[in-house]
């Protein structure tokens, strides 16, 4: 007998045990192929999650309960940004609730987010500290309204299209542990909403690989 027909039986054999024990092989949810549609999948996953939550709640229907969707009292969550700005979150409310099933951390999720989502107003930030930028900002401030050939005079287009992508490498080099953690937690909440979707309607189904 050959080995790849050893192989069939064997496996043969597992499957039927699988079922005689009344366990059932079910197959992964096709996961969307682009950008766009995995980030309708996890919205769509999330919005049913926070729905449920609100029910429970006894806060559903419009308008909804703004306590009980975004928490209450001091926030808990906060990330300050280079730029300056602190952005803050509730670890009490649905919305909260929603990122825990789906992110597993959401201290961890939220931190990487909100680093992810500030990385080019970080980058452009950075801009400032060049002295040749910041005298073509002067410049450009100068020109009279709607002067526009002052304004491309001014150099400030040309410098920020050469110095803007130098910066966001940067940026993006000093905050790769939470770019790395952002695209590890989003790849486990695709799932998640995978799962939790399987056999529903999904936007942009057209998004979807071929099963």
């Amino acid at each position: 007998m050959g080995i790849s027909a050893v192989r069939s039986r064997a496996t043969t054999a597992v499957l039927a045990m699988l079922l005689v024990g009344g366990c059932s092989v079910k197959s992964q949810p096709t996961l969307p192929t682009s950008e766009r549609g995995r980030g309708d999948l996890i919205k769509a996953a999330q919005q049913m999650l926070v729905d449920r939550c609100m029910t429970a709640r006894g806060a559903g229907g419009p308008p909804p309960g703004q306590e009980a969707l975004f928490g209450t009292g001091p926030a808990e969550l906060s990330v300050t940004l280079a730029t300056g700005y602190t952005v803050r979150m509730h670890t009490d409310g649905c919305l909260a609730e929603a990122h825990r099933f789906l992110y597993g951390d959401q201290a961890r999720w939220f931190r990487a987010e909100v680093t992810v989502n500030n990385l080019r107003p970080e980058a452009q930030a950075r801009l400032t500290e060049d002295p040749g930028y910041r005298a073509a900002l002067a410049r450009r401030a100068a020109c009279p309204d709607e002067d526009n050939r002052c304004a491309r005079a001014s150099g400030l287009d040309e410098l920020r299209a050469r110095l803007e992508p130098v910066r966001l490498a940067e940026v993006r080099a000093a905050h790769r542990e939470e770019i790395a953690t952002y695209y590890q937690l989003r790849d486990r909440a695709l799932h998640r909403a995978a799962g939790l979707l399987a056999g529903q309607p999904i936007p942009h189904q057209k998004d979807r690989a071929p099963s």
